[in-house]
């Protein structure tokens, strides 16, 4: 498994109307197809690195919390943040996602996805990480052109 995935898909909505919903960690869930974000627990809308929020999550073992860090944002370019922890387990994550915006015209947007996981320490967590391939990067675009178009 390699420490990085991506994927690149062209979604039919401005820069500014995808960089909004993304910096807004109350409809990450809108994003989500892994079904794991179940919404929003502390969190304000991300203005600037090092910005943190709080995100009530689901799995098959049951709830648990995660605290995550803006490591990079430059407003309808590219955000990105890392799930540093899973807050209810005590356990470092590491993983990073990282969503870059280039405007093709004023209403269509190439956005490309990157997940990270070179910074995961734990073994059970890096094979855990493993589902979040090409594929699932994929899936979770479509998830975010149809969270903008409302669909």
């Amino acid at each position: 498994m390699t420490d990085t995935n991506s994927a690149t898909r062209v979604i039919d909505a401005s820069a500014d109307t995808i960089f909004d919903l993304l910096s807004n960690p109350q409809r990450h869930a809108e994003t989500d197809n892994s079904g794991m974000v179940v919404s929003a627990d502390q969190a304000e809308r991300l203005k600037a690195v090092g910005d943190t929020f709080t995100m009530n999550m689901t799995k098959e073992d049951g709830d648990y919390q995660t605290r995550n860090e803006v490591f990079a944002l430059q407003e309808n370019k590219v955000i990105g943040w890392q799930n540093q922890e899973n807050t209810t387990a005590g356990v470092n994550v590491g993983a990073k996602w990282l969503y870059e915006l280039e405007p093709v015209d004023a209403d269509h947007t190439r956005v490309t996805l990157t997940y990270d996981r070179s910074e995961i320490g734990l073994d059970n967590v890096r094979a855990m990480s493993e589902k979040f391939d090409d594929d699932f990067l994929e899936t979770s675009l479509d998830a975010l052109a149809s969270a903008v178009s409302g669909s």
